[in-house]
């Protein structure tokens, strides 16, 4: 085995995909020590997705000092790739881990997020993905808006920056004075998950009780993202009340394609895009990819089903190592899935297995390793 390819997701609440990439190399490199082992850690766009992109291909990373949650000054951070690709984490100024125990979704704010987008186009980027996860926020990505230029005007024409708590103050939105600097920046979102803007699946009933919102708050945030889908209807043509993803970050995904045009894609897919992966399959033996559990979720695209598309039409076998394996999982295979091995050795509850995950990760890969070298001396 000349050449192999690791591109796992992390094991929430275990291992970070950096982590699996590691302990994935040391078990082939047992077998096979003159291997060339491909590591891309993946992230889905949150905390660590630039930590992630860097690892996989390089370039440096940009401090910044911007606004924070709570709009205090903070210095924060975007990573630039050897081809002058930018690469944003909106948690990196605007996460929840960043509030602690002060969690609110009515006062926090994306605004550092615009102001990261705005340093790395006047830096000359050309190509900025957006990365959504993790946030602190349910502003609807007005707060980076306002940083880009984008009015915000309530009945009497007084411009402010929205929060989640004034969302249904904006009578009107004026995107004239969008930073001259986003022409001809090819900006990209990754998003990875599905939700509309409002409603039961929306961003305020799903994730905002998470950000500190009680039932009360939650309709009032939920009433806010509906009063700037139908602002942003009438003022700007764009219509995000029901689109798929628009609900990511408290509304951050339906904001990205309303002020400025972006399109929102899935995390997997741009990073395959953006480390070349269809190039770096050439000449390789073996993909091993993996994620915490593999289920029917997965397969509306999450790391390995992506993977597996591009695998299946390269003809490159992939492995799937995983925590969980859900039922009815056939269809993985006929998405590309070569093989789905558990790291689960023994049946224990997860309170337990997540102690051992480490060790039982590097057992299962060395069992695998094993299999596969007495296969080629067959």
């Amino acid at each position: 085995m000349k050449k192999v390819v690791l591109i796992p997701d992390s094991f929430k609440g275990t291992m970070s995909s950096a982590e699996i990439c590691f302990i994935m190399e040391k078990a082939i490199r047992t077998y096979y020590p003159e291997a060339q082992i491909i590591s891309i850690p993946v992230a889905d766009g949150g905390e660590g997705s630039v930590d992630c992109f860097l690892s996989a291909v390089g370039g440096k990373k940009i401090d910044v000092t911007v606004k924070g949650p709570y709009f205090e000054d903070m210095t924060s951070f975007y990573g630039v790739l050897p081809d002058g690709t930018a690469i944003i984490e909106m948690a990196a100024c605007a996460g929840l881990p960043l509030v602690e125990d002060k969690k609110s979704a009515t006062k926090t704010t994306t605004y550092g997020v615009g102001q990261l987008i705005a340093h790395a186009a006047e830096s000359g980027c050309k190509r900025i993905i957006v990365g959504l996860g993790g946030s602190a926020t349910n502003d609807g990505g007005t707060g980076a808006a306002a940083a880009l230029g984008v009015r915000f005007l309530n009945t009497s024409g007084k411009v402010f920056i929205p929060t989640g708590l004034t969302l249904s103050d904006i009578a009107h939105v004026d995107i004239s004075g969008l930073f001259p600097v986003l022409n001809g920046v090819d900006l990209i979102t990754m998003c990875d998950i599905d939700n509309p803007l409002c409603g039961q699946n929306g961003a305020a009933c799903v994730f905002a009780p998470q950000k500190g919102a009680d039932p009360a708050t939650v309709t009032l945030l939920d009433a806010g993202l509906s009063n700037l889908a139908r602002v942003v209807k009438a003022d700007l043509g764009a219509d995000i009340l029901e689109m798929p993803g628009a609900g990511a970050a408290g509304g951050m995904g339906g904001g990205m394609v309303a002020f400025f045009g972006s399109q929102l894609q899935m995390g997997i897919e741009t990073v395959l895009d953006t480390v070349g992966f269809d190039a770096l399959l050439r000449d390789t033996n073996i993909v091993f990819s993996g994620e915490g559990k593999i289920d029917a979720q997965s397969l509306r695209g999450k790391v390995v089903i992506g993977v597996a598309h591009r695998t299946k039409k390269a003809g490159i076998p992939l492995a799937a190592i995983v925590g969980d394996i859900g039922d009815n999982m056939e269809s993985a295979y006929e998405a590309g899935v070569n093989g789905i091995f558990s790291i689960n050795r023994v049946a224990i509850p997860f309170s337990e297995s997540k102690v051992r995950c480490k060790s039982d990760l590097a057992l299962t890969m060395d069992n695998l390793m094993r299999f596969i070298k007495h296969i080629k001396s067959v």
